[in-house]
């Protein structure tokens, strides 16, 4: 007798525990479609940003998640009124234990709202370089140059300094090349410039800058600065250091490089 009362005191806690897996799989199914659709339809309209809407999907998809949340609390006996009351008398003590999730949450709103960087964009964020891949209501999501997934949290993102390698359409390459100091310094810069004004690449305005710019324990520097498209500021800068060095060498103009002398006293 004791025994049936005990499974019959059991079952309704296990069928609503099976009711809340079922509710949580379901719910999560529909949140991951809610966050997708939202994202497809919004990235259809052709005036719309893609960091925006990959935003606003994320918000989709939790709002679901927040709903499957109060559902499953339901089946247990904790109705939605009595769920708003706890967490009203309880928001300082939820607010000092979410803390940095609800900074993060909030940082992600303010990225959105200034937009210091979007999706696709070629960032280093406090000393961290990468491609933005991801921005959601909690993180931001980078790949490094060499497939590396990097997580920073829009707390740590919104507090620390932004540098955006893609917020402009043009960039400035600037070049440093040494040489012998036995060799004509106007001679090599002829050559820099004959180089840069010949790659399609660089930009006649503003102009190539080719100048002498440091006297060095070994080498005299010369530092060009060229202008070009942002997406071509490697390649550039990768071609013309090869066609300089190329060059250089068919000129004999010599790249010296730091070395020793001994220096041998008399006996």
């Amino acid at each position: 007798m004791e025994m049936s009362q005990e499974l019959g005191g059991i079952w309704p806690l296990l069928l609503n525990a099976g009711k809340a897996l079922a509710v949580i799989i379901i719910g999560w199914m529909v949140a991951s479609w809610a966050g997708s659709t939202v994202r497809k339809r919004l990235n259809s309209i052709d005036q719309m940003d893609a960091t925006l809407s990959n935003f606003l999907a994320s918000m989709a998809k939790w709002a679901v998640l927040l709903i499957v949340l109060v559902m499953v609390l339901g089946l247990f006996g904790v109705q939605a009124t009595s769920l708003v009351a706890v967490l009203g008398a309880a928001s300082l003590a939820i607010g000092l234990a979410l803390q940095g999730t609800l900074s993060d949450l909030a940082a992600g709103f303010m990225l959105i709202l200034f937009r210091p960087y979007k999706l696709g964009d070629f960032v280093s964020i406090n000393g961290t370089s990468g491609t933005v891949v991801d921005l959601n209501l909690f993180v931001t999501e980078l790949v490094t140059a060499d497939n590396v997934q990097i997580i920073v949290p829009n707390g740590q993102a919104w507090g620390s300094i932004i540098t955006n390698f893609s917020a402009h359409d043009t960039r400035r390459v600037d070049l440093v090349f040494g040489i012998d100091y036995t060799d004509s310094s106007d001679a090599a810069m002829k050559i820099i410039m004959d180089l840069a004004e010949a790659e399609p690449r660089v930009m006649q305005d503003p102009a190539p800058w080719v100048r002498v710019t440091n006297l060095g324990e070994s080498s005299v520097d010369l530092t060009a600065r060229l202008w070009c498209k942002a997406e071509d500021y490697w390649e550039l800068k990768f071609a013309l250091t090869k066609a300089v060095k190329e060059a250089f060498d068919a000129n004999g103009i010599s790249i010296p490089y730091p070395h020793s002398v001994e220096i041998q006293k008399k006996a």
